[in-house]
């Protein structure tokens, strides 16, 4: 029963972030931030809060920051549209999916040249030591 309150505030905060996001801050650092997810504490107290910045690694940073100073304003506005008691704490964390993703899509990619260059190997390859004298050509393999 708490977990699934647990993920509906955590949905309900990333939507609320998401749009307020959408309509602007009024920081020159923030760039284009994308909430990837909400993580809420069991007692509703924190809220972890991942997102991804589309750019270089100094607009990351940067977009960090502005989040980081924005968090007040953000969870005033968390509070004012939430029927709850308490209002969670936010705590801005960059989501590393994305250069997890580009990782994990290298490794596949140089797993996949060297299956193809066992399979050349593999082609011209023959058997190693003599033939067997006692095998006949009926005989199962």
């Amino acid at each position: 029963m708490a977990g699934e309150r647990q993920a509906r505030l955590a949905d309900r905060i990333r939507v609320i972030l998401a749009e307020r996001l959408e309509k602007g801050l009024r920081d020159p650092r923030l760039g284009f931030v994308t909430i990837t997810d909400v993580r809420v504490t069991g007692d509703l107290q924190h809220a972890s809060v991942f997102y991804t910045v589309l750019g270089t690694e100094e607009e990351r940073i940067a977009s960090g920051a502005a989040l980081t100073s924005a968090t007040g304003m953000l969870r005033s506005e968390v509070g004012r549209q939430l029927s709850t008691r308490l209002v969670p704490t936010l705590e801005f964390i960059p989501d590393a999916l994305p250069e997890n993703a580009d990782h994990i899509g290298a490794l596949l990619r140089e797993a996949q040249q060297r299956d193809a260059d066992v399979a050349k190997l593999a082609s011209s390859a023959s058997h190693a030591g003599d033939a067997d004298p006692y095998r006949t050509e009926d005989d199962p393999e």
